[in-house]
């Protein structure tokens, strides 16, 4: 009896699954673990049947572009802002403000006296010159005039024994200068504009930009020796806030550095 029944049964489950296929793929995709790869049921019509297949369902993973990693990076670093009156008795922020801002107008400064696609009396002032009495200003030693447009006098009669000094100083400035001496009289012909002085301008302006970043290095670093001696005065969260600050600062002036620099180069190659 009970074999019989199994019979009818089993004949049943038989025509069950050649009548209704689809339910049977999503009874048997219900039965399997979650582990398992996941299926999608893609119904479509071909001569006018009704088909039902089952394909595995990859996983898409998304990745963050550079982009969207620099934008988030950026909206986590938060700027501190401090109250330099608070913290005066720790450091003056002030006066680290002020040396950081000195070495940025003594480059505009050499920007506007010596990288000029005109040279003029004026870029050979601050040439420095290595005498017996130390390192002077060519401007201290010479008097320095303008005979044409074409020419640079330098009269190193008040001081004829820098004279080759001055010579020296004027050829290695960096200005693609070639200076010639009568006597106590320095001629100095000012080159043409061409391509390959305009490079050799940008080139100084590159090394004077990194001067100033040397410069700046050693401010920056000046004041966090300050801090380190001034550890017992303040908690460590407050002496943490101010390193932060003036390392925004010296990352504020960096900035402003390299945009003083790529305005000066767009103007020298023109």
């Amino acid at each position: 009896m009970f074999k019989g029944l199994s019979s009818v049964m089993a004949l049943g489950l038989r025509c069950f699954r050649l009548g209704h296929p689809a339910f049977c793929n999503s009874l048997a995709a219900l039965t399997r673990p979650v582990s398992e790869v996941m299926l999608k049921t893609v119904s479509g019509r071909q001569k006018n049947l009704g088909q039902s297949m089952a394909y595995p369902a990859v996983p898409t993973r998304h990745f963050a572009t550079k982009k969207a990693k620099a934008k988030a990076k950026g909206q986590s670093q938060t700027r501190v802002n401090l109250n330099t009156a608070l913290v005066e008795d720790i450091i003056s922020l002030e006066e680290v403000e002020e040396e950081m801002k000195s070495v940025m107008e003594a480059l505009k400064d050499n920007f506007n006296k010596t990288v000029n696609i005109r040279t003029s009396p004026g870029s050979l002032d601050h040439i420095t010159v290595v005498t017996a009495d130390g390192k002077l200003a060519l401007n201290q030693i010479g008097q320095i005039s303008m005979k044409s447009p074409q020419l640079i006098l330098v009269n190193m009669a008040s001081f004829p024994e820098c004279t080759a000094a001055a010579i020296k100083a004027i050829r290695e400035s960096g200005m693609n200068l070639n200076p010639e001496v009568e006597g106590t009289l320095i001629r100095v012909p000012i080159p043409k504009v061409t391509r390959e002085h305009r490079e050799m301008l940008v080139k100084l302006a590159k090394q004077n930009t990194n001067k100033a970043k040397e410069s700046l290095r050693k401010v920056r670093t000046s004041a966090m020796n300050t801090l380190k001696k001034s550890k017992d005065k303040a908690s460590e969260d407050t002496i943490r806030l101010i390193e932060k600050q003036i390392s925004q600062m010296a990352d504020d002036t960096v900035a402003e550095l390299d945009r003083h620099l790529a305005v000066k180069t767009k103007e020298l190659l023109g």
